[in-house]
Parts: structure tokens; C-alpha cells; sequence
């Protein structure tokens, strides 16, 4: 990968499982198409201008190139550029006594040409259209072995979306799974500065002046759009930083120190896991780290009583609420089970709570946060306490 709302009902719209396999399957008679996608902190960047600028690239060099759908919004220099680009007619959908235009998914892979331009994938189609989502749209033209050049905004993606509304106060009504963006080919960074943003819009070229004003005012302010660009570049440093550690797995250097940062807390039943999970959140977001919660499933928590597996699934559930990923990686023991899973996913950091220590035995013995350190002398242990009660 390349640096450069809807409602949660939405998760039942994606491929069932049995889809997803028929599409590996697929694979085997006919590859299939490649995801491009330019990704900007919000409208006005520019991400429809290069996706046409590529558009007629392509052509140069003789791709057979089709526009699927493009939204000018009403500005010249977009609209100069459809010029000398096939567009496939939209398909007009009747909704309350209304003709809607939406694009004609059948009639694009009808075609099947080699590239289709398909801009705003998080766009809600229609009621009464065949698909929900446009990005459900783009992978049946994907299946078909068409390669897709697509646009998308920071706000749409579901993981920030939440994080998003909270910062311009307004809901994300539209959204994209993040496994479709992150399972795109391509995906480059459409940066613009806030100021420089909010000077196109000043100047018209975003909106007509009617409009300006008042986008000025609410979505567009300069703290809004510097939140904005932030999400932007951490989402694609930390995609760039996945694809690095995959080369270095491939290339056999997985004894070298990682090359992203990488925090793993570790999870039980006990209270104290909810301070290591904010820990653990605090420190991933200070340095823009992927976050995982894990379980080792030992025997002893395998046997845990009921109540207290409640308790460790409130805590995946809080987890999940921070936004980790979650892992129940099954081991004899709980430090072979970490010294496994931390060296599988190469993390550089692991958080967890204060172990009791009680007797002799288990005051002469080696604590846990020793045990790790010797035999991963290249991580760090962060060991949280129980605080103050309440906390």
C-alpha cells in the first residue's frame, strides 16, 4: 500500500463467508481487479481532479479506461477533465415520485474495460438499488477483473468515524469497512494543508459562495481540518508501516527489530486489565501504534468460572470500544504464550497489570515483567498498578 455514515446495520450488507470464498475461488479462473484509491482528510482536496488526471494517463499509454461515476459538484477545472474520457451512462432510479441517477454497475462491467473511475466510495445508494453501498459495487466490478481507480474521504472510514463526529459535532452517516480500504493495491494520500484548503474554499473553487461561508464556519474550520488531516496521515503511515513489516517477514529478517511500533496489552479477568487496556490506548496513540488486546489461553483460564469469563469479555468488549484488535492466542503458560505472540506480531511494547505475589515461592521467583525481558531483550514492559479505587 502507497502513501501518497452508515449505521452499524451496514456490517450485515458485506460478504458472507461463503462469498468470500466463492471470490477466492474465482481467483483461480480469472484474476482480479485492482483498487487504487486516493484517500484526502476532506471534500476539496483534490481527489476527484488526480483520479481523472490518471484517467486520462492511462489512456495515453492505451489502457482501455471507462468513467463509472464522477460528482463534479460544480467545479470547472473537474469538469474540463471528463473531456476525452468515455463516461458509461448512469442508471435512473425512481425513489418517492423522484428520478435518481446512480451508477449503472451491470452496464460498467457489460463493458469491461480495463480501468473504471468510480468516485466517492462510501456513497449510500438509493433505496430499492440492487446494492446498499457503492463499495459494494466496486468489489462485484473488482470480481469481474476490472480494476477500479476510487475516491474516499478520512471521515468515512468506519473505524474513525465515531472519533470524527465528535470532532465536527456532526454524524458520519456514510462509511466503508476498513478492510475494503485496507485491502486496496494502492491507496495515495491527497494532502492539502488546512490553510491552504480553507483559502480554495474562500476563493470558490469548493463551493459557490452561498456556501462558503457557512462551510467556513462549521465543518471547515481550522481545528476540524487539522484533526482531519491527522487521522489521514496515521492512517497511511500505519499502512505503510504494515506493508514494510510484511516485506521484512517475507525477506526472512524477522529476527531484526521491527520497523513500526507496535503495543500488545495483556488481557485476564482481573480489574486491573481495564488500566492496562487505557495504558496501553494512551501509549498506541502517542505513538501512532497499532493496539492489541490478547488473551493467552492457558489451562487456568480456560477453567475460568462463569462470572469471571464475564468479566474477561467485558474487557475484550472495552478493548474493542479503544479500538484494538483482539487475539486469544492458546499456550501452556502465560509467558510462553506472550513470547510467541509477541514475537508473531513483532510488537515493540507489552502493558499488563500488577501480578500478585504471594509466599515465598512466589517472592523469590521471577516476575513475569523479568521473564519477558530476558528472553525478549528487545521490547519494552509497561507495568500498570491498581491505582487509586475508582480509577
Amino acid at each position: 500500500m502507497n502513501a501518497g455514515g452508515s449505521a452499524p446495520e451496514d456490517r450485515g450488507a458485506r460478504p458472507t463467508g461463503d462469498e468470500m470464498l466463492a471470490r477466492v475461488s474465482a481467483d483461480d479462473a480469472a484474476e482480479r481487479g485492482r483498487l487504487r484509491l486516493y484517500l484526502g482528510m476532506a471534500p476539496g482536496v483534490g481527489k476527484t481532479y488526480r483520479m481523472l488526471e490518471e484517467g486520462h494517463r492511462r489512456i495515453e499509454r492505451g489502457t482501455d479506461v471507462v468513467v463509472g461515476f464522477v460528482e463534479v459538484h460544480g467545479r470547472p477545472r473537474t469538469q474540463a477533465l471528463l473531456e476525452g474520457l468515455e463516461v458509461v451512462p448512469r442508471l435512473r432510479v425512481e425513489y418517492q415520485g423522484v428520478q435518481v441517477e446512480e451508477m449503472d454497475t451491470d452496464a460498467i462491467i457489460a463493458r469491461h474495460p480495463a480501468v473504471a473511475l468510480i468516485d466517492e466510495l462510501a456513497h449510500t445508494n438509493v433505496p430499492g438499488s440492487a446494492r446498499e453501498k457503492r463499495w459494494q459495487d466496486v468489489e462485484l466490478i473488482r470480481d469481474a477483473g476490472i480494476d477500479v481507480i476510487s475516491t474516499c474521504n478520512v471521515q468515512h472510514l468506519e473505524s474513525v468515524a465515531d472519533a470524527v463526529a465528535t470532532i465536527v459535532g456532526a454524524p458520519v452517516n456514510e462509511r466503508v469497512p476498513d478492510e475494503v480500504v485496507e485491502g486496496a493495491d494502492e491507496v495515495e494520500l491527497v494532502d492539502m494543508s488546512p490553510h491552504a484548503l480553507r483559502q480554495r474554499i474562500r476563493h470558490g473553487n469548493v463551493y459557490p459562495p452561498e456556501r462558503a461561508r457557512v462551510a467556513l464556519e462549521r465543518f471547515f474550520t481550522e481545528p476540524n481540518l487539522t484533526a482531519l488531516r491527522e487521522l489521514s496521515l496515521r492512517f497511511v503511515t500505519r499502512a505503510v508501516d504494515e506493508k514494510l513489516e510484511e516485506i521484512v517477514s517475507e525477506q526472512g529478517l524477522g529476527r531484526l527489530r521491527p520497523v513500526s511500533e507496535r503495543v500488545l496489552v495483556v488481557v485476564d479477568d482481573r480489574l486491573i486489565s481495564r488500566r492496562a487496556l487505557r495504558r496501553g490506548a494512551t501509549l498506541a496513540s502517542a505513538l501512532g501504534a497499532g493496539l492489541t488486546a490478547a488473551v493467552i489461553v492457558t489451562p487456568a483460564i480456560e477453567r475460568l468460572a462463569f462470572d469471571r469469563a464475564r468479566d474477561l469479555q467485558e474487557h475484550l468488549d472495552y478493548a474493542l470500544d479503544l479500538g484494538a484488535d483482539i487475539v486469544q492466542h492458546p499456550a501452556r503458560d502465560l509467558v510462553a504464550g506472550l513470547v510467541e505472540l509477541g514475537r508473531s506480531l513483532r510488537v515493540t511494547h507489552v502493558v499488563l497489570g500488577r501480578e500478585a505475589r504471594a509466599g515465598l515461592a512466589g517472592r523469590f521467583a521471577p516476575s513475569l515483567p523479568d521473564q519477558l525481558l530476558r528472553l525478549m531483550p528487545e521490547i519494552e514492559v509497561h507495568l500498570v498498578g491498581e491505582g487509586v479505587p475508582g480509577s
